[in-house]
């Protein structure tokens, strides 16, 4: 799985820790930290949820990565 740069660019520029914005989202930090590293794929809620909590779009944060 490709990394995904972009939410850690987005969560950083929103001066978030990797446990706060897991906890915005209802998910442990290590699958923030797995989700951003590529190693886990997040379903279309966490998605969303992710990209709500960041004011970001799906396409901004999440378009043309590879998570199969």
């Amino acid at each position: 799985m490709a990394k995904n740069i972009r939410i850690k660019i987005a969560r950083i520029e929103k001066d978030m820790t990797q446990a706060q914005l897991a906890e915005a989202v209802g998910v442990s930090r290590q699958t923030m930290s797995a989700i951003e590293k590529g190693d886990y794929n997040p379903t279309i809620k966490l998605c969303i949820a992710i990209c709500k909590v960041l004011n970001k779009t799906l396409d901004e944060l999440f378009g043309g990565i590879d998570y199969e």
